[in-house]
């Protein structure tokens, strides 16, 4: 099986300029945990609900007004190609320790993510259960 046949498709990104307001309206709107960070054409970062919690607003500076993406996201992306084997973008996802891995094609662009709930979806019970034991793991 192929990661296209398992990701989520048309996934967009936001800048990094972006209120983190908005990022979380799009992550209740979207029903998602994470948004990218795009700067130009180029994938620069993630923002998850988690980082919005644990980087912003545990924050002693905290100011929802004024807060970006830029402050809370996670920095460096990492991604899997469309036409990876799914077992390849597991494995990749449990050496990360990541619930969610932007999908590019051979244009470098990116085409969809794929999330744990994706693979739980499609992936055999063998692959599934590597999967959440090895992002589950304690860091």
């Amino acid at each position: 099986m192929k990661v296209k046949d398992v990701m989520h498709k048309g996934v967009d990104w936001v800048s990094p300029d972006t209120p983190i307001t908005e990022i979380a309206k799009l992550m209740q709107g979207h029903d998602i945990g994470c948004i990218p960070i795009g700067d130009g054409d180029h994938l620069i970062g993630m923002v998850t609900d988690r980082d919005i919690v644990c980087k912003g607003l545990a924050r002693k500076d905290f100011n929802v007004a004024r807060m970006t993406a830029r402050e809370v996201m996670t920095e460096g992306i990492h991604c899997c190609r469309e036409d990876d084997d799914l077992a390849k973008a597991v494995h990749h996802m449990e050496t990360l320790k990541i619930r969610r891995l932007p999908v590019i094609n051979k244009s470098k662009r990116m085409v969809g993510m794929i999330s744990l709930g994706d693979i739980g979806q499609s992936a055999t019970v063998d692959l599934l259960t590597q999967c959440v034991k090895g992002v589950s793991a304690h860091h």
